[in-house]
């Protein structure tokens, strides 16, 4: 029976086929020889018929009911990121790709970037190619968080750089975190008939193995908020909080903000990196070592008031 060429039918396969019989209470028989669930499976959990979920994942039918797509993700163990992507291929809306295909920054989001000059920030689009960026982010990721790079192919030159360093004795569990996430990103977020989707898609798949078993599993989920480590040169490592929020007036374009917590080695190297950007002069490490030694000076002197 061949596989479906509709990306519903293809998701629905994925998914069914990682979900376990233990995950959903069905006994595992010994002669079982399909990975995940059975379509008939599938079917009685959604309560519809097997013939009709069997037409869905072929393909023979493309719009199943608000309904039926409810039934499905929860058949399929789906969160409401799972729920959501479902509902967006059962309910395709062309004409969202051509509003898509600008990859222009409006001026008033331009200008807030502009302002933030001490909150590395970025603007990426559905396909994480990186469109805008202030000073500040190129700053802490140059080459990275520039305007024309994909973070996703950066995150894999990354990971292969530091796997050589190492000599490809193993690789930093938080890349490979970094990577699930933006593929389910892309995921979520990219048009599948998008020409550019397909060459970023084609391309690492042709490069990684890792990425085509990652693809294949049809994760979907938005970026949102997380902890990235990042060597910032010339002061090493350090760990900054970010967050994506979707841009209300320009459909399928995201902003990225970079923070750190109030008072730790982080915030003191983004201070210095501001503070060089505007005014020059000494240079970024000795005023970073300046501004550790005042913080400590100044926790000591609160510590000396409390005893």
């Amino acid at each position: 029976m061949s596989v479906s060429s509709s990306p519903l039918g293809q998701f629905l396969r994925a998914r069914r086929e990682l979900v376990q019989p233990e995950d959903v209470g069905l006994p595992r028989e010994a002669a079982r020889r399909v990975p995940g669930l059975r379509r008939e499976e599938v079917a009685a959990r959604a309560d519809i018929s097997p013939e009709y979920y069997l037409r869905i994942e072929q393909g023979r039918d493309r719009r199943p009911s608000e309904q039926v797509v409810r039934s499905l993700a929860r058949a399929l163990l789906l969160d409401d990121n799972g729920l959501s992507y479902l509902s967006r291929l059962a309910r395709p809306r062309p004409y969202l790709r051509a509003v898509r295909a600008s990859t222009g920054v409006s001026d008033s989001v331009t200008r807030l970037l502009e302002r933030w000059k001490q909150t590395p920030a970025a603007v990426t689009d559905a396909n994480l190619d990186v469109l805008a960026s202030n000073t500040m982010a190129r700053l802490i990721a140059p080459g990275v968080l520039v305007p024309g790079t994909n973070l996703l192919e950066a995150a894999y030159d990354e990971l292969t750089m530091t796997t050589l360093m190492h000599d490809a004795t193993g690789h930093d569990q938080g890349d490979e975190q970094m990577i699930r996430e933006y593929i389910a990103a892309l995921r979520f977020n990219g048009d599948p008939h998008d020409a550019r989707l397909q060459d970023v898609v084609g391309r690492l798949s042709t490069r990684h193995l890792s990425f085509r078993r990652i693809w294949a599993e049809y994760d979907a989920k938005p970026l949102s908020a997380g902890v990235s480590t990042m060597l910032i040169e010339p002061f090493g490592t350090v760990s900054l909080t970010w967050q994506t929020l979707g841009i209300p007036l320009s459909p399928g374009q995201f902003l990225t903000t970079y923070m750190a917590e109030r008072g730790s080695r982080a915030a003191a190297v983004l201070d210095t990196l501001s503070s060089s950007a505007s005014s020059g002069g000494e240079s970024p490490m000795r005023r970073l070592e300046s501004a550790l030694v005042l913080r400590g000076r100044d926790r000591e002197a609160r510590d000396e008031r409390a005893s």
